[in-house]
């Protein structure tokens, strides 16, 4: 019989990412392959909905250009269902209909079979879904991306693998966004988006799940931020107000998708986390460290 352990931690670099999975309260032998399980279906959501692989759900509806409906995996047309009700509550700040924005910007790769006008409105709603899970684009000659949303479903669907292994607890985390659950809280430190060598805050997160966006950073060029990858769909540009925010909610999708919504909206995100039920940090442009009333647990850390 194998020896009970309290936990087995093991990371992979996935989805962009580095992946780190921890799983608690059982044998050894029965983690390990929870933790096999739960790597399995990460790889499975990136192969399923990655803008660059060619065969993936987003690349077939993105050819397909709205011609004719294209079966795609329950998993995908569950996120495209998310996707577009957020949108809807957002008021259209969550839009997975930026990638020629992103394209442009050089931060995806460039479709060669159509060419739009980076200029162009954005289109609302996208994607139609239709039964049987099918789904066709809205408008000809658009494309989507689900880089804002997708990472935080793998996140989920990782947990649910862990516990269908009968794991008691344990930790997702991809770069970042995460879920724990189980009995044991797990202390989480939240990163200075005007400063990413330097910590800002700490959480306690227990049954919840924590997502974070910014503006990119690279140290060694600068202590700037610069190739902002998430987008303004009215603007159609890198947004500025907000440096950086972090989310709570219930789920790891969505607090994924609604940190897009507070780096665009900032204040005005209010009503759109108090539907989902999540709680936000973030600070603006001018540094300014802001918080839902809700937001629980936070301790400053010593400078």
């Amino acid at each position: 019989m194998g020896k009970v352990l309290d936990s087995v931690r093991r990371a992979r670099p996935l989805l962009g990412t580095l992946v780190d999975i921890t799983a608690t309260g059982g044998k050894h032998d029965q983690l390990e392959r929870a933790i096999e399980s739960a790597f399995n279906v990460v790889e499975h959501v990136h192969r399923l909905m990655s803008y660059h692989e060619p065969d993936s759900d987003v690349s077939r509806l993105n050819r397909a250009n709205g011609s004719t409906p294209i079966v795609v995996h329950e998993w995908t047309y569950a996120v495209l269902q998310t996707a577009l009700e957020i949108e809807r509550q957002s008021k259209g700040a969550f839009n997975t209909a930026v990638a020629p924005v992103l394209e442009g910007l050089g931060l995806l790769p460039q479709t060669t079979e159509r060419s739009v006008p980076y200029d162009d409105r954005t289109p609302q709603h996208a994607v139609e879904l239709l039964s049987g899970n099918r789904a066709r684009l809205q408008a000809s000659g658009s494309t989507i991306d689900l880089g804002g949303i997708a990472k935080g479903f793998a996140v989920d669907q990782a947990v649910r693998s862990l516990r269908a292994h009968r794991a008691r607890g344990g930790l997702v985390n991809a770069g970042g966004d995460m879920l724990g659950f189980g009995p044991d809280a797990h202390v989480v430190a939240i990163r200075d988006p005007r400063d990413p060598l330097r910590l800002m805050t700490q959480t306690r997160l227990r049954n919840a799940a924590l997502a974070s966006s910014g503006r990119a950073f690279e140290p060694t060029v600068s202590r700037q931020t610069s190739h902002c990858a998430i987008i303004d769909p009215g603007a159609r540009e890198p947004v500025t107000a907000v440096r950086g925010a972090t989310v709570r909610a219930a789920s790891c999708t969505i607090a994924d998708a609604l940190t897009k919504v507070v780096m665009i909206a900032g204040r005005a995100a209010s009503e759109v986390l108090d539907h989902y039920g999540a709680s936000a940090l973030f600070v603006t442009d001018s540094g300014e460290v802001l918080a839902t009333a809700d937001w629980q647990d936070v301790r400053p850390l010593a400078a």
